[in-house]
C-alpha cells in the first residue's frame, strides 16, 4: 500500500497560510480556487483539510470552474467529506457568480449640475410631508456612487450629523459629497441654520479633503443651490 504523508490540518497551519486569515491578511485575489473552495467547504475529513478536499473535487473537473459549476448537488456528495449542506453552499456561491456574469452593469449617473441632483433625489423627496437630510457621494469624476439618508425629521426640521455625514463619505471613499434637505412648505430660502450647518460641513470637507461641492434645497416643484448662488 502506497504511503500517504498525513495532511496539515488547516487550523495547524501558520496564520498566514489559512485561507480565511490569508483572504484578510493578502486580499481575495491572493487565494487559490483551492482555497476559496475550501472555505466554502470549511472543513476536510479525518485526513483531509478543507482545502485538500477542495483540490481533490477541482482535479475531479479538470481544476475547470465551468465544469464544477455543472455540478448537482448529488454529483458533489459523491465526494466524501461533502455532504448535502457542503454540497448545497457550493452550488449557491456558483450560481451567484453565474447570475452577477449574466447581469448587465449598472449605469452611474453623472452630475455635471445642481438639476442633475434635483432629478436624482425627487424620487426620494418628492411630496414627502416631512424633512429628510441626504448626502450624494460622487467620485473624482463626479459620478454617483450613492444616495444616502442621513436623517428624517419632523415638518419644520432634522437633524444632520457632520460625523455620520463623513464617515459614510470615507467608509464609501468618496471623492466629494453634496447635501441635500427638503423644504416640505415649499419655501425655498434658506434658513440661518441651513447657511450654519453647510458653513460647518464644508470646512470639515476641506480638511477631509471630500469637499462640499452643492448643498441643494428640495422643494418639490423647483429647488435652490447653495453653489448656483455662490453662497456655497
Amino acid at each position: 500500500m502506497e504511503y500517504r504523508p498525513p495532511s496539515l490540518k488547516i487550523l495547524s497551519l501558520a496564520e498566514e497560510d489559512r485561507p480565511r486569515e490569508k483572504l484578510l491578511l493578502k486580499g481575495k485575489a491572493a487565494l487559490s480556487d483551492a482555497e476559496l473552495l475550501g472555505i466554502l467547504l470549511g472543513s476536510g475529513t479525518v485526513n483531509l483539510s478543507a482545502v485538500d478536499l477542495a483540490r481533490l473535487v477541482l482535479q475531479d473537473v479538470g481544476n475547470d470552474l465551468n465544469e464544477l459549476a455543472r455540478l448537482s448537488v448529488k454529483d458533489l456528495e459523491k465526494h466524501k467529506g461533502i455532504g448535502e449542506a457542503k454540497a448545497i453552499t457550493i452550488v449557491s456561491a456558483l450560481e451567484l457568480g453565474r447570475r452577477r456574469k449574466e447581469s448587465e452593469p449598472v449605469k452611474r449617473q453623472r452630475i455635471t449640475s445642481s438639476r442633475d441632483v434635483y432629478e436624482i433625489m425627487k424620487p426620494h423627496l418628492l411630496d414627502l410631508p416631512h424633512e429628510e437630510f441626504w448626502v450624494v457621494l460622487l467620485t473624482r469624476s463626479n459620478t454617483v456612487i450613492r444616495t444616502l439618508q442621513i436623517s428624517s425629521g419632523g415638518v419644520s426640521g432634522t437633524v444632520a450629523d457632520p460625523k455620520i455625514i463623513f464617515k459614510q463619505a470615507l467608509d464609501h471613499i468618496a471623492s466629494a459629497i453634496i447635501l441635500v434637505h427638503n423644504h416640505p412648505s415649499g419655501n425655498l430660502s434658506p434658513s440661518q441654520a441651513d447657511k450654519d450647518l453647510t458653513r460647518k460641513l464644508k470646512e470639515a470637507g476641506t480638511w477631509l479633503e471630500t469637499p462640499v461641492l452643492d448643498h441643494v434645497i428640495f422643494a418639490n416643484r423647483n429647488y435652490f443651490s447653495f453653489a448656483d448662488e455662490g453662497i456655497l
